[in-house]
């Protein structure tokens, strides 16, 4: 089996979503069998040669200067089985030893996306932690003369960790959302907020369009949405300051919820590179949707840490532009210049390295 085509059948399942079970059907189909046990075989083996740039993937990320995170389901059948009650204890003292809450029964890939001058590093963690202990264990990696990174992430509990030093930020969209939902049964009130929030991306799409840096971005937001988000928030108060609101009622809740995240929702009047919304780690955990989706489960932890660093390694590829089947094969082809250099082999660099070699491919 060349390099090359060792990196076909993980592509597939992990970057398209197809299960071994239908390319086992597929390769039927043209006369080359090849069983889902031989895939997975190749699978593992291609993983052991790519963990380095995993690991280093991982450590570059924790030096980003805005990280996102969140969580979706998953299902993991090894986690998923109940313990026999001669384990229980065992199983409740191994989940305090990996920092888990003993009584979590939920099995969860957590989505994280780290940015930094111009890079976007993808990761996938899947097991009972949530986003926000994940991002704690990637950010154990952080240098120690960097600063609080910005944390963009909704206003979930599970997506913050009490071992988190960070800048927080909540997503707009979220808050959005809420008024969204009610806007059927208000729709004039709820006008106001979603023109409101029409403006205030107007204002993201032109700082875009016009690739600002971040502190031309921030002037540019303090000047144009600073008033917008300010008069939104005085019409929130007032709302329920003279009670042509009920509280309790759908209206009254996306109110609260906006006036509860206000500091956080507009971290980016106040601070240079805070972003709006979580719509990055969002798209990013599509990936791992797709997978549930076709796939339905990981049969072992050990499955989904292979599948874990995959969707890390071919996201991340995506971010960037790059073939990720070509990136997989070079990690391949180049299996001890990783192992020596392998912040010299990432998706944004390797062609480079591969060069420097005087290779192709």
């Amino acid at each position: 089996m060349t390099s090359g085509r060792a990196a076909w059948w993980p592509l597939l399942k992990y970057g398209s979503g197809v299960p071994f079970t239908r390319q086992e059907k597929l390769q039927a189909n043209l006369e080359v069998p090849l069983p889902t046990s031989t895939q997975w075989e190749i699978a593992q083996g291609v993983a052991r040669v790519a963990a380095p740039a995993y690991e280093e993937l991982i450590r570059e990320a924790a030096q980003g200067e805005v990280l996102y995170n969140d969580d979706t389901k998953m299902r993991t059948l090894a986690l998923m089985k109940e313990s026999p009650p001669a384990s229980a204890e065992a199983a409740q003292f191994q989940k305090k030893e990996e920092g888990v809450d003993p009584n979590r029964t939920g099995v969860f890939t957590s989505g994280i996306v780290s940015t930094r001058e111009g890079k976007k590093i993808a990761l996938f963690f899947t097991g009972r932690k949530h986003a926000g202990e994940n991002l704690a264990d990637v950010l154990a990696h952080r240098a120690a003369e960097l600063g609080p990174p910005i944390q963009m992430c909704d206003a979930l509990a599970a997506n913050v960790s009490e071992d988190l030093q960070v800048i927080a930020a909540n997503c707009n969209l979220h808050g959005r959302r809420r008024f969204v939902e009610v806007a059927h049964n208000f729709p004039e009130e709820c006008r106001y907020v979603l023109e409101a929030f029409r403006d205030l991306y107007k204002h993201e799409a032109h700082c875009s369009k016009s690739q600002m840096t971040p502190e031309q971005r921030l002037a540019f937001h303090q000047a144009h949405s600073g008033p917008l988000m300010e008069g939104l928030k005085e019409w929130m108060d007032k709302q329920l300051a003279e009670r042509t609101v009920e509280p309790n009622s759908g209206l009254g809740k996306a109110i609260q919820y906006m006036q509860n995240h206000w500091v956080k929702l507009t971290l980016f009047l106040h601070k240079a590179g805070a972003p709006l919304d979580t719509n990055l780690v969002e798209r990013t955990l599509k990936k791992a949707i797709l997978h549930r989706k076709n796939a339905l489960f990981y049969k072992t932890e050990n499955g989904a840490t292979v599948g874990d660093l995959f969707m890390s390694l071919i996201q991340t590829c995506e971010l960037h532009g790059v073939n990720a089947f070509d990136y997989l094969t070079a990690l391949q082809l180049h299996a001890g210049e990783l192992v020596r250099n392998p912040q010299e082999w990432m998706p944004w660099n390797f062609c480079d390295s591969r060069a420097r070699l005087g290779t192709a491919a």
